[in-house]
């Protein structure tokens, strides 16, 4: 009778719950909770999480295997990832850290594990998160890329079209246009940062294609973007959670307008677009997506960032590893043919995103470590992308590398990055558009590194471009 008299409560608090959240805005659900998170913290007394302050990183060499801890965000930043990583994957592939900020963790660095967790969603589970820590409680989004099948495979089939090869085609000449665009408006022989005035910028144009979001107002994008990925209690990035809970409301309003706007137009006679938007209405298995407040925010926002990081990130990342290996930018200049293999090859090479998280659904055994059922894993593609065991010379790059495409920057299995082939169009096109125009692009001072222990990303990176005159 206690049983079922708490199912019954259960199941009238969770009707209560999503008839709230199907008629309340969507802006006001999270500005109601934010309100609620402050005044339960003050009642608690519980102060928010603290900024992580940057201190100096032993080297990996002077710790002993146990304390060996690859969750920090500033590992990136200060440049210790590689030997940390090489330690691992030559004496731990398979780690135990059970004192991270993030919890206990198992780090998994070499290129077949990675590979065998990322094929096996049946032991280890994508839900509930595929970052590190958690976000702020009470903005747990739901997303697709943080579902187990059936359900990830309903939402992702929803949106998929729009890269599907025949979009791609027709993307095509908007995308060299834009970068076009870009590239004629740029400074020749002095310095400016090429993150925001290129990187950014292209970002924020095919994402407003992608979403048919008001072109004027792109750069919200990015923000929002750059806000979901940097959270300090998730990713070990800047923003906190009062940051986030402000800046969340702006895009939900703004997409569940669009959405709105989109349904009346249809609803009038319009053709259909191939927008992710238009696509979301179309299928039955999202079309309800708008009374599913979590789900809606959560598939839109990884959506962006998925759309932000990897592209933006790997077009800056081109230009620094080519400056590391002026040998490799002479190769290049001598044979365009290889831009299409060496755009792989700065994907494996930079990684932007380093990591999925998984979570063990039981007791298992995996590189010889019991792993128990609710153990945290972390695939490390960042490592398996500088496998010596896959990759020959791995800390280098080399633009004809004959198994480039073989890396993991995309993951693998039911995961597999949905947008790869739209990523790798935009940096061909943009690689095209360059040695077309420019006939050296120097990096000016080093690059700097975004705080985070997700994405790997450049925040500034100065260049001066020398006009082709040939």
């Amino acid at each position: 009778m206690k049983n079922t008299t708490k199912q019954w409560a259960d199941d009238t608090l969770n009707l209560a719950l999503n008839k709230v959240q199907a008629t309340v805005p969507m802006d006001l659900q999270i500005k109601g909770m934010h309100l609620f998170q402050k005044a339960r913290r003050r009642v608690l007394k519980r102060p928010p999480l603290p900024p992580l302050v940057e201190t100096p990183l032993p080297a990996v060499d002077s710790l002993p295997l146990e304390q060996i801890d690859v969750t920090s965000p500033f590992l990136y930043r200060q440049g210790l990832w590689q030997s940390y990583f090489q330690r691992l994957r030559n004496e731990a592939p398979v780690h135990w850290q059970g004192h991270t900020p993030f919890g206990g963790i198992w780090s998994i660095t070499r290129y077949d594990d990675i590979l065998a967790v990322d094929k096996d969603h049946a032991r280890f589970s994508a839900e509930p998160f595929i970052v590190m820590g958690e976000p702020p409680e009470g903005l747990e989004l739901e997303m697709f890329i943080a579902m187990d099948p059936p359900r990830h495979d309903q939402q992702r089939l929803a949106v998929q079209g729009v890269v599907a090869p025949k979009n791609l085609q027709e993307m095509e000449a908007l995308i060299r246009s834009r970068v076009q665009e870009v590239l004629d408006e740029l400074p020749v022989g002095e310095a400016f940062d090429w993150v925001p005035r290129v990187s950014i910028e292209l970002t924020a144009r095919m994402l407003a294609t992608l979403l048919d979001f008001p072109y004027e107002q792109r750069h919200k994008l990015v923000f929002w973007s750059d806000l979901a990925s940097g959270s300090n209690s998730a990713t070990g990035g800047t923003s906190t959670a009062d940051e986030i809970f402000e800046g969340v409301p702006d895009m939900a309003r703004q997409f569940t307008q669009l959405w709105h706007d989109k349904a009346a137009r249809l609803a009038a006679g319009e053709k259909p677009g191939f927008d992710l938007i238009t696509l979301m209405q179309s299928s039955p298995d999202t079309r309800d997506l708008i009374k599913r407040p979590m789900e809606f925010l959560g598939n839109l926002a990884l959506l962006i960032v998925g759309g932000n990081d990897t592209t933006r990130n790997s077009m800056s990342a081109g230009v620094y590893a080519l400056n590391k290996f002026p040998e490799q930018f002479a190769k290049l200049k001598a044979d365009p043919a290889v831009i299409p293999n060496m755009v792989s090859e700065i994907i494996r090479w930079q990684t932007p995103l380093a990591y999925m998280r998984r979570v063990a659904t039981q007791d298992t055994v995996l590189g010889g470590q019991f792993i128990r059922k609710g153990d945290k894993l972390v695939m490390w593609y960042a490592s398996g992308n500088r496998d010596e065991r896959k990759f020959e010379r791995p800390d280098e790059l080399i633009i004809d590398r004959p198994n480039a495409r073989q890396h993991m920057a995309f993951g693998f299995g039911v995961h597999r990055c949905m947008g790869n082939r739209l990523a790798e169009l935009q940096l061909k096109i943009l690689w095209e558009e360059l040695l077309a125009r420019f006939d050296d692009i120097k990096v000016v001072g080093e690059p700097e590194i975004v705080q985070s222990n997700f994405v790997r990303g450049y925040s500034k990176m100065m260049v001066k471009l020398s006009r082709r005159t040939g």
